[in-house]
């Protein structure tokens, strides 16, 4: 049998860098929150620095920028940390599935603690019969489609430039922040419907409308590392497949090909047997902490490199903020 020790299961240590990255997100959000909150007081009371960690929450802003980077050579300097990081997740995703939807998406960290809200109160999670749960997965891959036809197909080079270089793009973050601290009451009413079915069904928004989460499944496809079941030791308990947040029914696998496994690792912590059920490069196992300093090295590999490489704080002036911050709410209406 397994050690029973708490400091043997991968497990734990996932939800501690979970929760942990994400009070870091929160911390940075309030930071830049202070930071906007200066500028629009013209400069009155205590000015705080712009964290580029907030840059995080501009996936669509780093797929225009990414574009850019490809068909012109042009690295975006007014928000440059929001392509390392999207670089950096689609990395983690080639080389350690999507680890970054398991291990540091906030908002993977808030559905997954909704859905074991959800367990405590009714004794379970839900399931959506299997013809419509295959139909509604189409859902996030719809939607990566539409965002990639109108920037990489659609988007000409003329026009990347001048979205790059306009004001909209220089203060998306502070558009972000708005949207936030002043939600209409239908947004509000959005978020807390995916909300409570979040709470009944296992990770609503990630396996049904996440387009950030597709782009990541289909780059995980060629991920070498794999979830691989040993044959010779398992006794067919089921352990992993019950557990699997992703129902994947891991039990009936030699090697977890699915895009849809994150890399959580929960059908390895749940195994009875030692050794049984690994991850590892093909069918050569990697242990399981070896995995979390692997997905935890990548980002932070990711973020030192973008710091190095001058990639990382943005182009934009305290005279530019001075001057764009107090447009932002009629900018973009």
């Amino acid at each position: 049998m397994k050690n029973k020790n708490p400091l043997y299961k991968v497990l734990n240590w996932r939800l501690l860098v979970q929760w942990s990255f994400l009070g870091w997100c929160i911390f940075l959000g309030v930071q830049f929150a202070l930071f906007v909150g200066y500028y629009e007081a013209a400069g009155q009371g205590t000015y705080y620095p712009r964290p580029p960690g907030v840059e995080a929450f501009l996936p669509i802003g780093a797929l225009v920028s990414l574009k850019a980077l490809l068909t012109s050579g042009y690295f975006d300097p007014v928000h440059p940390a929001a392509l390392v990081l999207f670089l950096t997740f689609l990395a983690m995703a080639l080389l350690t599935r999507k680890s970054f939807c398991s291990w540091l998406c906030p908002v993977g960290t808030l559905e997954e603690g909704m859905w074991k809200l959800g367990k405590k109160i009714f004794g379970r999670n839900y399931r959506i019969w299997s013809w419509l749960d295959q139909l509604l997965r189409v859902g996030k891959y719809a939607l990566l489609l539409f965002f990639a036809k109108l920037i990489l197909f659609d988007m000409p080079v003329a026009a990347l430039q001048g979205f790059l270089k306009a004001p909209y793009w220089a203060i998306a973050d502070v558009k972000m922040l708005h949207f936030f601290t002043g939600m209409s009451t239908t947004s509000l009413l959005v978020i807390g419907v995916l909300a409570l079915l979040s709470v009944v069904y296992q990770n609503f928004w990630c396996r049904y409308l996440c387009p950030y989460g597709a782009l990541l499944c289909l780059l995980s496809f060629f991920s070498p590392l794999r979830i691989v079941r040993q044959h010779h030791s398992c006794t067919a308990c089921g352990a992993c497949s019950r557990a699997c947040p992703a129902r994947i029914d891991v039990q009936l696998k030699t090697a977890v090909c699915s895009v849809e496994c994150t890399g959580c690792l929960t059908c390895v912590d749940s195994c009875p047997q030692p050794d049984t059920l690994v991850i590892g490069f093909w069918r050569r196992p990697l242990p399981s902490w070896l995995f979390a300093l692997l997905v935890i090295g990548l980002f932070s590999g990711g973020v030192l490199l973008g710091m190095l490489s001058g990639h990382w704080e943005t182009s934009l002036t305290p005279a530019d903020y001075q001057r764009l911050i107090p447009l932002a709410t009629r900018l973009g209406h």
